[in-house]
């Protein structure tokens, strides 16, 4: 199990050490059981830092702004990020190492091991308690949850409150690291792909209804989209507007401004930005299931990707964001490839 106060100390001493400029993490919220993102630039504020079943944001998202940021400043401080990474968002990372977005010195990673669990699904855990709040969680033995509630210890197995993804990880150990805290716990799901299962059952014309039922209700916040470590575009698809066009105005940059999609909500043009999205994240997506959690309106956009994923593998055997040193889908090429979707 992942010692907290090793993970505090680890990470006062390469603050103290003056290695990076600064750690994101997560620490507990003033609100609630859930933790948040901690941004830690002084070596006494480690003492913030945790480390539990709450902490299931991805936070490699927080290395696309950092990029931003320095790209913006006269004379930016060098020195690598530390970031705090499950096995999954780990492989964000080896994603993002892929593709020449980051340098591998840009980023100090520190690992920790989701060793036989994972982290909380809040709804499936609101519904077991049936009302009840939880004021604290914590990991403990034999792969269950520990639940602070008014006072009362709930021990809870967390295959009951996992979230989803965590169900179907194939990387609860990170990929990639500078320090990894835990134990390495071989833990491969039997099927890596079930939770598709029922719409992929689903004759075409079900599968149609229900996306068109489900894309309906987006209301075009791009909360998914905003959450995404890949969706790191400086100018998105979905944004492109019209514009002036002048004398001097180039083909190019009138090719460019093209007005692909609406931003209002409704059925075509959503289908339209979800499957835009969904390929642009085919061999990409590493499954953290972010996107499916900031969503206001409960859409599973997160069985689009998977499903991308499965093709991913079934068709190319390529699994994401596992080897820093691999091509990414998009560029690899083998001479047994399938080829009989090309007409």
């Amino acid at each position: 199990m992942v010692n907290l106060e090793d993970l505090k100390k680890e990470a006062k001493r390469i603050l103290e050490e003056g290695k990076i400029k600064y750690i994101i993490g997560y620490e507990r919220s003033p609100n609630g059981m859930m933790s948040m993102p901690a941004f830690i630039k002084n070596p006494e504020d480690a003492e913030r830092l945790t480390w539990d079943p709450s902490c299931v944001y991805n936070l490699t998202r927080f290395l696309v702004d950092e990029k931003r940021r320095k790209a913006k400043e006269k004379k930016p401080d060098t020195r690598p990020v530390a970031i705090v990474v499950k096995g999954c968002d780990s492989r964000a990372v080896v994603v993002l190492l892929q593709e020449k977005f980051i340098n591998r010195e840009d980023v100090y990673i520190l690992g920790v091991s989701c060793e036989g669990a994972g982290v909380v699904d809040e709804k499936k855990l609101t519904e077991k308690l049936k009302g009840k709040k939880a004021d604290k969680i914590e990991f403990s033995e034999k792969d269950h949850f520990l639940i602070t509630s008014d006072g009362e210890k709930i021990k809870i197995p967390a295959q009951e409150i996992l979230a989803e993804r965590c169900l179907e990880c194939r990387a609860n150990f990170p990929v990639i690291y500078d320090e990894v805290l835990g134990e390495k716990v071989e833990r491969r799901p039997e099927d890596p792909f079930k939770s598709i299962e029922r719409i992929e059952s689903l004759s075409k014309e079900e599968r149609w209804a229900f996306w068109k039922e489900q894309l309906d209700k987006c209301i075009r916040c791009y909360a998914c989209r905003s959450v995404c470590p890949m969706c790191y575009c400086d100018e998105c698809v979905v944004d492109t507007i019209s514009f002036a066009v002048a004398a001097d105005t180039t083909a190019e940059e009138k090719a460019q401004k093209i007005k692909w999609i609406e931003r209002s909500p409704d059925s075509s043009e959503n289908f339209v930005y979800h499957l835009v999205r969904a390929i642009h994240l085919a061999g990409r997506c590493i499954d953290c299931g972010e996107c499916e959690r900031a969503c206001p309106l409960d859409i599973p956009v997160r069985l689009l990707n998977k499903k991308l994923e499965k093709e991913a593998k079934e068709l190319f055997d390529y699994e994401v964001g596992f080897d820093p040193e691999k091509p990414s889908l998009a560029s690899s090429f083998k001479d047994d490839d399938p080829e009989d979707f090309i007409r």
